[in-house]
């Protein structure tokens, strides 16, 4: 199973990139994908809103073959 991953803001720092095609397997969910993807400690692995398929989506959700997933950085500014 593929899927399309995005990256924004510091994550496409990063990953180097804006956007990859990713091996995933059965029953693997969002969460699990962003930590194999940025691995390290919990406590220093950036927070996240996820998206699938241009949806905001829970951490939990199951990953399906050619979604498009989002990881979204918090924004900052002022």
């Amino acid at each position: 199973m593929q899927v399309q991953v995005r990256y924004f803001a510091a994550l496409r720092e990063k990953r180097g990139t804006t956007m990859e095609r990713v091996a995933v397997t059965p029953g693997e969910t969002l969460q699990a994908l962003y930590e194999r993807l940025f691995p390290g400690p919990a406590d220093t692995r950036m927070p996240v809103a996820y998206a699938r398929n241009h949806m905001h989506a829970k951490p939990s959700e199951t990953i399906e073959d050619g979604d498009e997933i989002a990881f979204l950085p918090p924004v900052g500014g002022g």
